[in-house]
Parts: structure tokens; sequence; C-alpha cells
């Protein structure tokens, strides 16, 4: 990964229904609450192969090599550091992103591809100041989904994925906070780790 720029930058992680959308938006409004300007972003960006990405893949029928995959989330990643992260890092804002390379690590390395070879092909990606991997028991995770489609919500894969993203927290990349509580609880537990920083930075 490349290097900082002048902002904060925080990434929210989880499996699908961990909660993490909800936590990010949580934390965005606690920050604000003390003075802070933070922008909020996520992946698929908004951007025209984060468009692609959600209408064809995410949401349509369309079923790809995982290999096809993790180049256009890598593809969509690079545009998004250019276009929206970068610049708003270089303005010393406070950025959240729900989501980053490290769902692909997880997502696509659960789908036995290579880890090295995705961190090699999303080499460009701004190393971020805080990675927050909100973890929940797959068990919970499918329970809390309500879509039917998708091959990534089925058990197996699920619990794959979480393999994947435990060992990230292993390997100190990653803090991890237990997404099986309250809102108020999680939401606690980031604020304590992302305040510090902000207030440090």
């Amino acid at each position: 990964m490349t290097g900082r720029t002048d902002g904060v930058f925080i990434c929210i992680e989880g499996l699908d229904g961990s909660g993490k959308t909800t936590q990010a938006r949580l934390l965005i409004h606690a920050l604000r609450e003390r003075g802070y300007d933070p922008a909020y972003t996520t992946e698929p960006s908004d951007g025209i192969y984060g468009e692609i990405i959600r209408k064809r893949v995410l949401q349509g029928d369309l079923r790809i090599p995982a290999v096809i995959e993790t180049v256009l989330f890598a593809v969509d990643r690079f545009d998004h550091i250019q276009s929206t992260i970068r610049p708003l890092l270089d303005k010393g804002k406070i950025v959240v992103c729900d989501r980053y390379v490290y769902s692909s690590i997880a997502y696509q390395g659960a789908a036995k591809l290579d880890i090295q070879w995705i961190e090699k092909i999303n080499r460009h990606a701004i190393e971020p100041h805080l990675v927050i991997y909100i973890d929940l028991p797959p068990e919970i995770v499918i329970k809390r989904i309500r879509r039917q489609k998708s091959v990534m919500e089925t058990l197996r894969t699920q619990e794959k994925v979480r393999e994947v993203y435990l060992n990230l927290v292993g390997s100190s990349r990653v803090k991890i906070i237990d997404g099986n509580n309250s809102i108020e609880c999680v939401a606690k537990a980031v604020n304590d780790l992302v305040l510090p920083l902000v207030e440090g930075h």
C-alpha cells in the first residue's frame, strides 16, 4: 500500500449484516458532534466502475470468475482513491470508508485466490490509519440477511470470509470489535478506537 496523506483515513469492515454500515454512519455523526467535518464513502464506490459492480455483479445475475471480480474491485478502488479519497485526505479531512481493500482480501481470499496477488494488484491503495473489523458469527449474519440469491450469503462462504478477516486481525493489521452487542455498545467501542487517533493527529 502507498503512504498516507494529511487527513485521517479510517476503514470499517465486516461481513454483510454485521452492522458495519450503521456503525460507519454513527461514527460520522459522533465526529460531527465533536466539531469535526468527516466524509463518508463506501466501496463499491459511486463512480462508474462501482456502479457496474453493484448493478451487474452484486445486485444482478451476472456470475463472473473470482479473478475478474477481484480485478474489477481493484479498478474501482483505484478510481475511488484518485477521485475521492486522496483529494479529501489532502484537504486534511477525516475519511470513513465503508469497506476497502480488506474486503477484497477477505471475500476473494475466501474464494481461494492468492492473497499476496490480491494485495499486489491493490498496491496503489492508501494505507489507512485505522481499520476496524466488526466481528459477528456467521450464523447470526445469515439470520440478519434478507436477500436470498447471493452465493456470498451461504453459511460456509461467510465462515471462510470470517476466517480470513480473523487472520488479518491476528497479524495486527486490523482492530477487532465484537459486533454481537447492542448498537450503542458497538458504537462506543468504535469511538474508543477512533477518537484518540483523531484527537492526537
